[in-house]
């Protein structure tokens, strides 16, 4: 296949930068960024062998996207036992929670950088039939490099913003070129299946693998524990908040209650490692470091125990929409578990889903720190209200799991055989 020039332009570019990688790497894994005990699987060279036959490998490149796969996995290991899956992440917060959640049999590798040889090595090694890609991944090298050897492509559950999608037209025959190698998309929405479709795409029918899926894991036994230690107290969880939310969030809940040995309000940072500053800066109990919630602040600086929270909580603040940028995030995990959800003003990400969770009662939009106070007060003064909301939460949640199955039978014949 004959590569247009901004591709070719691209392929070379990232060969020039090639040999500095190692040392970008090592860069990055002294500050967290990268897992240094496993840099050669992101140039490509893999830590474990292939097993032998058919491979269809499986990309989602944080915490988001490889949570979103899980459901889809299952449901391939199900199917097709005889099949190894091969899934890769980005980040390492990724590869933490897939080691816990992925099923047995199941593989982890790092994704290459999308340079020439380190995409050659991988594919090299691990041969797959199939690859999957979610939402917007999209590295020019290796999809190149992965159609021309015959490896078949889907993109499910795509999502690109107006301005990728001006970015690409940029370089309309390279986008043309990228878009029409994928044998199967499925979008999440009506505009981002209108702007595949403009960069030489045939989108097939919607999926959002955020809205599918089980409940979140939880231990019982430390549920118990949890709610003993909250000793009756109402429970508010801000949930995947990110830098200057928890302030907000923080704010409003002691404007909601008055007698702050009534409530307890959890935090969940998006991301753990801001857990000390958080616990300092709120004069908070923090569970990484084996505190019990004994204050009237919490901190759940932890990976993987979203599920207990939730189910701890009474009103869940979903994080990522109460300041400009973040986009929101899925509200479909407190959904699945019967919890009513607030939200801020910004959660782009997840447009669709918010629109239907309010046109059906299951979610608040709460515009700033006293809307928030507000809502939550009222949820925490009439339970009644709050469980109607839970319970509208879930019957919409449980209506979502019909995509997955369409969804594998798109995939179907593009499974090997």
């Amino acid at each position: 296949m004959t590569r247009p020039s901004p591709l070719a332009f691209y392929g070379a570019l990232t060969g020039l930068l090639e040999p500095f990688a190692p040392a970008l790497l090592r860069r990055r894994a002294a500050r967290g960024k990268e897992d240094a005990a496993r840099l050669r699987e992101r140039l490509g060279q893999a830590s474990v062998p292939r097993p032998e036959g058919g491979l269809v490998w499986l990309h989602g490149v944080s915490v988001g996207e490889a949570t979103s796969l899980l459901p889809l996995i299952a449901a391939l290991r199900e199917r097709r036992p005889d099949l190894t899956l091969l899934v890769t992440s980005g980040t390492t917060t990724a590869a933490e929670l897939l080691a816990r959640r992925l099923p047995e049999g199941a593989i982890h590798q790092y994704v290459p950088l999308d340079t020439p040889r380190a995409v050659r090595r991988f594919l090299d090694h691990w041969r797959p039939a199939l690859a999957v890609f979610v939402e917007s991944e999209i590295w020019p090298n290796l999809i190149q490099e992965a159609n021309d050897r015959g490896v078949r492509l889907a993109l499910l559950s795509a999502r690109m913003t107006e301005e990728s999608a001006r970015g690409w037209a940029r370089f309309p025959v390279a986008a043309h070129e990228i878009f029409s190698a994928f044998d199967l998309v499925m979008a999440q929405d009506a505009a981002t299946e209108d702007r595949l479709r403009r960069l030489g795409a045939e989108p097939d029918s919607r999926l959002n693998l955020k809205l599918t899926g089980d409940a979140l894991p939880v231990d019982d036994l430390e549920l118990a524990r949890l709610r003993k230690a909250a000793a009756g107290r109402k429970v508010v969880l801000a949930a995947s908040t990110h830098p200057g939310e928890d302030e907000i969030v923080v704010e409003a809940f002691r404007a909601a209650v008055d007698d702050p040995a009534e409530a307890l309000l959890i935090l969940a940072p998006r991301h753990p490692d801001r857990g000390p500053d958080l616990a300092q800066r709120f004069a908070a109990t923090r569970r990484s470091a084996g505190e019990a919630p004994t204050g009237p602040i919490h901190v759940a600086d932890t990976l993987g125990e979203l599920g207990l929270f939730f189910r701890l909580a009474d009103v869940v603040v979903m994080g990522g929409a109460f300041l400009p940028g973040i986009g929101g995030h899925n509200p479909l995990e407190p959904a699945r578990i019967g919890r009513p959800i607030l939200t801020g003003p910004h959660a782009f990400n997840a447009a669709e889903a918010y629109a239907d969770l309010f046109a059906e009662a299951a979610a608040i939009e709460a515009a700033d720190a006293a809307a928030m106070a507000r809502h939550v007060r009222g949820l925490l003064d009439h339970p009644r209200i709050a469980r109607r909301m839970g319970e509208a939460a879930l019957a919409y949640a449980e209506r979502q799991g019909a995509a997955l199955h369409e969804a594998l039978a798109r995939l179907e014949p593009l499974l090997p055989a």
